[in-house]
């Protein structure tokens, strides 16, 4: 079949009824010498305090003790976008609604043709969207599959511009479809690859995946089942909080990384073939405990869950426990909000944004429940210089909660789309954003 490719237009769309808006929010960043990163303890902010354009940067040293203020529930109300509320970006950049009222958007990846694969995890589909008209919806909408359980990972194999199989992380299994470029539907049925990821059910349930670039190694995401059951006398915490490597046939390696409390999103740098993941730390520690974070993966690493966290500091539910381990603790390569719920990562491959954001990370923050000011509901960018991080991140995309405390929008997923916009997963408002670089 031919290849085709998405073809996105520009800011003609204002005419024909797409709102988009240009948001000021400071100067334009450069990786190579990022400026006015606000450190300390100003670095840990909430909604009220996230700005477009802000850079931060949160040590260890700067984490408070154990219980320095009271854990709370304060889930979020999810109310309807307010007229006036739109998404905020930085100065130079513009966000536009791609597509709306879907069901539950959630992983959204982009396949080597350029057709951005959709996780409906609450409909049990995957949807397939593909460029987009003048009025700057999407030229094509089609289910690809339906009948899965919880879908959420999405991973083409194998890699590079010809796949023949389009992966699927299922809650409890990982499935595969026949698939090349160009299919808007599934041409075949799910064969099961892994039949079965975890003992019993519960607890964390997404499932992401990721293939190494030389496609020798399914690397899958299992979150914990609790916040911090000690593995050690509860058998469902088995092969729980681990990133596990696979064959693409799959069959079971090893753990490849390990202590990783619930890896939601897994990435391979396209550059260097190094594994990140963004991961949701434990709860009920305080307001700042445990951060969030964002980290390359070491093979065989141990990260710390359940007895520890960002490095030898012990969890005093666990006090006592695993004192061997202490000194084993990788601490991530960025430490980001307590509670933010960090969900779906990826590496910028486009060529749109200005130069210095090429190969630069972007994650969605889904947002806190288990901090008394809400923190999180937006995308950050992880600047990297060779591959790496030096710690700091951006506020990139806010403005997902109204002033009074309610939340309309919720990311989930990032991917960059074929002409370099990045699209952007929102299950709060069930909407798919597009960020695109409108100049200075």
């Amino acid at each position: 079949m031919r290849t085709q490719t998405l073809r996105f237009v520009a800011a003609g769309a204002v005419a024909v009824g797409i709102t988009m808006l240009i948001h000021a929010a400071g100067p334009k960043p450069d990786n190579s010498d990022v400026k006015n990163v606000i450190t300390g303890k100003a670095a840990f902010d909430d909604y009220r305090t996230e700005k477009p354009g802000a850079f931060r940067k949160i040590t260890v040293a700067d984490l408070p003790e154990p219980y320095a203020t009271q854990a709370v529930e304060n889930g979020p109300t999810v109310v309807a976008k307010p007229p006036d509320a739109w998404p905020q970006a930085p100065a130079g950049f513009k966000v536009e609604l791609y597509a709306d009222h879907l069901s539950s958007p959630r992983e959204i990846r982009r396949a080597p043709n350029g057709d951005l694969f959709v996780a409906e995890s609450y409909a049990n589909t995957i949807e397939v969207f593909r460029g987009v008209t003048n009025d700057g919806k999407p030229e094509q909408k089609t289910t690809f599959a339906t009948g899965l359980k919880m879908p959420f990972g999405i991973a083409f194999y194998p890699p590079g511009n010809n796949p023949q199989w389009v992966y699927i992380g299922n809650t409890n299994s990982v499935v595969r479809f026949p698939y090349k470029n160009g299919d808007l539907k599934a041409t075949g049925a799910a064969e099961t690859i892994i039949p079965k990821l975890i003992q019993g059910g519960g607890g964390h349930w997404t499932r992401d995946l990721a293939f190494s670039g030389d496609g020798s190694k399914l690397f899958v995401a299992v979150g914990s089942g609790s916040n911090v059951d000690d593995p050690d006398t509860h058998p469902r915490e088995f092969h729980r909080a681990n990133i596990l490597e696979f064959t693409p046939e799959g069959k079971f390696v090893k753990v490849y990384a390990w202590g990783i409390r619930n890896p939601v999103g897994i990435a391979v740098n396209p550059t260097t073939g190094q594994l990140w993941c963004s991961t949701n730390e434990r709860d009920n520690l305080g307001d700042n405990l445990v951060p969030d974070y964002i980290t390359s993966v070491k093979e065989d690493g141990f990260y710390g869950w359940p007895w520890y966290y960002m490095g030898g500091h012990q969890d005093p539910r666990l006090a006592g426990k695993h004192p061997e381990l202490k000194d084993k603790v990788i601490i991530p390569d960025v430490l980001l909000q307590p509670h933010n719920a960090s969900l779906e990562m990826t590496f910028y491959d486009g060529n749109q944004f200005p130069k210095e954001y090429q190969g630069d990370i972007f994650a969605s923050e889904h947002g806190s429940w288990n901090k008394a000011v809400r923190a999180g509901y937006e995308v950050v960018r992880v600047p990297l210089k060779d591959g790496k991080s030096d710690g700091v991140y951006e506020d990139f995309l806010t403005g997902f909660v109204t002033p009074d405390g309610n939340v309309w929008g919720r990311p989930v997923g990032v991917a960059a789309a074929p002409d370099g916009s990045l699209l952007v997963t929102d299950d709060g408002s069930k909407s798919i954003w597009r960020v695109s670089y409108a100049g200075k």
